[in-house]
């Protein structure tokens, strides 16, 4: 089936909202739904079709992202009492491009294949400055005849597509990736107030790392533009952050693997996250370390 001229965004927040744009600007008709007015009026002045509610957004379509905060809340946009999947054209294909629980999405994907509705997961990863600009990396996991069939819809907002294996594999290696980056996030704060215990200034201490071995995202993307600077405004929250490292110690108990390393990294976000501002920044773990480190 060709790739349809029109897809509906259900999720116009942070990132929905830039990636809604990416495929305006593509040349693809978008339909958005979100509760928040100034998102679509946002997406409006973008040249996108906008409604408050996702059944008017979704009506006849036959391909639907859902850009959402979890699993629970894509399910209930689904195939809640005002869900969106009976209303969608036959043989409609969903595209859950929000951080879910892998397990979740396979069930998701059951329950839909019974209404003859098809699913993949293509999580994103790169923050807000990338979905604006298109140059996300997407994580699809699904039947292969599918992702094919999204990729000119998923390319119009990504430099990366890749084709992870089956439902629920893009959920997993988002989860994943997010942990291995938010550990390197954590070393780089730590690094960072050892460093200036022992007098070392903190710029000197990112320049050494970002041109030696200790170079990760956080070091190069982070801990000057929002750490160092105390500004904390990356885009993207320690809450929906601490519900990843969740999903990432869980799949590790599920799969049977030692969780021993995932589970204290999410048992420290979420110690965070309780700590600090409900809208806190995920650079903000910085601040929440450093109180833990003077307070000893």
């Amino acid at each position: 089936m060709a790739t349809p001229d029109t897809v509906v965004f259900i999720g116009l927040g942070q990132m929905g909202l830039p990636m809604a744009k990416r495929c305006i600007a593509a040349g693809f008709k978008v339909r958005g739904a979100d509760p928040s007015a100034s998102a679509r009026d946002a997406l409006a002045a973008a040249g996108g079709d906008v409604f408050a509610n996702g059944r008017d957004a979704a009506k006849d379509a036959s391909m639907l992202i859902t850009m959402l905060p979890d699993s629970r809340i894509v399910r209930e946009a689904v195939l809640g009492e005002h869900g969106v999947a009976d209303v969608l054209a036959k043989n409609a294909l969903i595209i859950d491009m929000s951080s879910s629980v892998p397990v979740d999405t396979q069930s998701l994907g059951k329950d839909l294949a019974a209404r003859g509705i098809a699913l993949i997961d293509a999580p994103v990863s790169g923050g807000v400055k990338r979905a604006i600009d298109g140059t996300l990396s997407i994580m699809a996991g699904g039947d292969g005849a599918l992702v094919e069939r999204t990729k000119p819809v998923l390319q119009a907002m990504a430099k990366s597509v890749f084709a992870t294996g089956p439902l629920g594999s893009g959920h997993a290696m988002k989860a994943l990736n997010n942990y291995v980056s938010a550990a390197g996030l954590v070393a780089a704060c730590e690094a960072l107030l050892v460093g200036r215990r022992f007098g070392l200034q903190p710029d000197t201490v990112i320049d050494v790392l970002n041109a030696s071995t200790g170079k990760n995202n956080s070091t190069d993307v982070k801990m000057k533009q929002f750490v160092i600077s105390e500004t904390f405004a990356s885009g993207f929250s320690l809450a929906l952050m601490a519900k990843d490292l969740r999903i990432a110690a869980d799949l590790s108990k599920l799969v049977g693997v030692d969780p021993s390393n995932a589970e204290t990294i999410a048992t420290l976000w979420e110690n965070a996250k309780a700590a600090l501002e409900t809208n806190a920044d995920h650079t903000d773990i910085y601040r929440f370390i450093a109180s833990a480190v003077e307070n000893r």
